[in-house]
């Protein structure tokens, strides 16, 4: 039987693990990605980890969540990661040179290669025929390091597109259309295959807005083929000797199958609070907004502010609209200016801000207290923005820029009634501008081991963690419900990143928006009871990479985690840092739970040691038994028990050196 695109990357990749879905297998990683939200803690993994340089084939660091420089923080910690990236090996993208993953793929994606990046977006990447995960900091430093990446075999989902998309419908309404179908879970435990003749209509970078925002399903990864779409793509960035042609057979088949006739879609829309809650732009037309931002790491082509630019030209923003453009890449905004569209978009209104990702992590650009903002970014979670009673809706290019005319949520096939605007026919260049000079190449290994890093006041190297005891009777300090996200555990936004390198300082807002006595609560219970547990719903940790939102509640003394379910990787973050992850086997049980209830645990090392996925937990409150399970590897137990992954790889690094 033939092999589907997704298959053969595993394959070449494979270093030990059955291809059955759920079964644990190890791959081998070529390239790494960072950004500064995760990567300076990546950077002082590898400092305690004690590595002496990079052993993948390309790793690259960038700066692009942190960019406002309100006080030293953000400005040391770019030194440090310069510095870092110096002393490791690692390629870095000085700040403003635009977002990790429209970078990545202009300058160093490889079809046929595996990626792994401490970014949830990182998927991005599989629009080249690329294998693209996100994972926590710790396996990507572990990568570095020469590890293999452990994951539980995916499903393959195979979407056959087919058709051509109508005028004022583009790749957004595509991924958009995915999450009205399956919501934030249809993706979880499954890598994404999209294939079929519709894709002769897409471009590299529209692949690449469906393939981010697949991290929006809960999925493991998304892949495309590299066909000559990304050829001639590969040949506008002066890269095509980095094309292989990757296909699916003929006879290659999938796990679970779906498919979307591109003719058929009509413009859509996530509505507030979650990308999964999509409509038609048609049923909620008329509604008064304030702000539109157009750009980020899900619309980053040239195409996704080229066709804004078309559409607005000649025109104003509605004086109640703030018109607010990211530029993606330093790169990008260069061939805007060259094609002669930057200054529609600045005669429009529009408040052109630097290259990053800014808005779409909470780094400025809060909308107004209860006003509508539309965004074409990849996530609208609840206080995200940076305003507290925020309404976020997640849209197209196409209807952010009838919005930012009208005033108003508007379907964008209205426009040429309403404003006599027809749909533009936007063409991509045949040639761009290439700029790699904000790129800095690694150092070889000699001249690296004599780089120091530069660290400012606030980059705090990791605390220890102690191992999992056999007994525990600690309270239950949060119950939440379902789909919690890691913007809920540990909030983003310019309050609160500025301390990513500091564990002690951030571990202060964890949970602050759901509960801002979660802290104080959590100090109480490690005098008194050693450390405490959090219960959660379905999905629970969904959303961002983001391991601080494992690290700073391990900090606090969160050593059990009982959930419905989790996302992906949140679970594999807990258990790197030595938190163990437990499942409710009946909801019964979950509804029983109360906060400030305290639940017993005993004879755990036995119990994991031994390979029993059962773990039993007395409330002692209600005076119940209830019997839980974990899906941990024997490779994961390891970690729980040894206090996470670091522990165990610096005895297996000291072993290594000794012998």
């Amino acid at each position: 039987m033939g092999q589907n695109v997704a298959q053969k990357l595993i394959r070449s990749h494979l270093v030990d693990g059955d291809m059955s879905p759920g079964e644990e297998i190890a791959l081998r990683i070529d390239q790494t990605l960072t950004q500064d939200a995760t990567g300076t803690m990546v950077m002082l993994e590898l400092e305690a980890m004690e590595l002496d340089y990079v052993k993948t084939e390309l790793s690259a660091q960038y700066v692009d969540h942190n960019l406002l420089q309100t006080d030293f923080r953000n400005a040391d910690d770019h030194l440090f990661l310069r510095s870092a990236c110096r002393r490791f090996g690692v390629w870095f993208s000085k700040p403003g040179n635009g977002i990790s993953h429209a970078v990545h793929m202009q300058r160093f994606g490889k079809p046929g290669t595996t990626m792994i990046g401490s970014d949830s977006h990182t998927p991005a990447a599989g629009s080249l025929g690329m294998l693209a995960i996100g994972v926590g900091g710790l396996e990507v430093a572990m990568a570095m390091a020469g590890e293999p990446l452990y994951i539980k075999m995916p499903e393959i989902w195979g979407v056959r597109l087919t058709g051509e998309l109508p005028p004022w419908v583009s790749a957004k309404d595509v991924i958009l259309e995915m999450l009205r179908r399956h919501d934030v879970k249809g993706g979880v435990g499954r890598i994404i295959e999209y294939h079929g003749t519709g894709l002769a209509n897409l471009s590299a970078m529209d692949r690449h807005v469906i393939a981010n925002m697949g991290a929006e399903l809960g999925a493991t990864t998304t892949v495309f083929p590299a066909d000559d779409e990304i050829r001639r793509f590969l040949a506008t960035e002066e890269r095509e000797h980095d094309f292989t042609e990757i296909l699916a057979d003929d006879d290659a088949s999938y796990d679970v199958t779906d498919e979307i006739d591109l003719g058929e879609l009509e413009p859509l829309i996530a509505t507030p609070s979650s990308p999964g809650n999509v409509v038609p732009v048609r049923e909620v037309v008329g509604k008064e907004i304030t702000q539109v931002v157009v750009g980020s790491s899900a619309n980053p082509g040239l195409r996704d502010f080229g066709i804004v630019a078309m559409i607005v030209d000649g025109h104003q923003a509605h004086h109640r609209v703030s018109f607010d453009v990211n530029p993606t890449s330093r790169q990008t905004l260069e061939n805007v200016g060259q094609m002669g569209l930057f200054m529609p978009l600045v005669h429009a209104g529009a408040r052109v801000h630097q290259s990053g990702c800014m808005g779409c992590i909470g780094m400025g650009q809060a909308p107004a207290s209860g006003q509508i903002s539309l965004r074409t970014f990849p996530r609208n979670f609840p206080g995200r923005s940076g305003t507290e009673d925020d309404q976020v809706y997640l849209c197209s290019p196409e209807t952010a820029a009838a919005a930012a005319l009208t005033g108003e949520i508007t379907d964008p096939r209205e426009l040429p009634g309403r404003l006599g605007i027809e749909y533009p026919t936007f063409r991509l260049p045949e040639t761009n501008i290439v700029n790699t000079s904000m790129l800095e190449e690694p150092l070889a290994p000699d001249a690296a081991q004599k780089e120091e890093l530069v660290k400012g006041p606030n980059i705090v190297s990791l605390p220890d963690f102690d191992g999992l005891p056999d007994e525990l009777e600690i309270p239950v300090l949060l119950k939440v419900g379902d789909n919690v996200s890691t913007d809920e555990i540990m909030p983003a936004g310019q309050k609160v990143l500025p301390f990513r390198s500091n564990i002690p300082k951030i571990s202060e807002f964890v949970y602050y928006q759901v509960d801002d006595t979660y802290v104080e609560r959590a100090g109480d219970a490690v005098d008194e009871h050693g450390g405490h547990a959090i219960v959660g719903g379905a999905n629970y940790g969904q959303g961002s990479s983001r391991e601080h939102a494992a690290i700073a509640p391990r900090y606090l003394g969160l050593r059990v985690v009982l959930a419905k379910d989790y996302a992906r990787i949140h679970w594999q973050n807990l258990a790197n840092f030595g938190i163990l992850a437990l499942e409710f086997t009946r909801d019964d049980d979950y509804e029983s739970i109360e906060q400030g209830d305290v639940l017993a645990l005993t004879g755990l090392r036995e119990a994991l040691e031994g390979g029993s996925e059962e773990i039993e937990v007395t409330n002692t409150a209600k005076d119940t038994t209830m019997t839980l399970r974990h899906r941990l590897s024997g490779r994961q137990v390891e970690m729980v028990l040894a206090g996470g992954l670091i522990p165990v790889f610096r005895e297996e690094l000291a072993q290594e050196r000794s012998s």
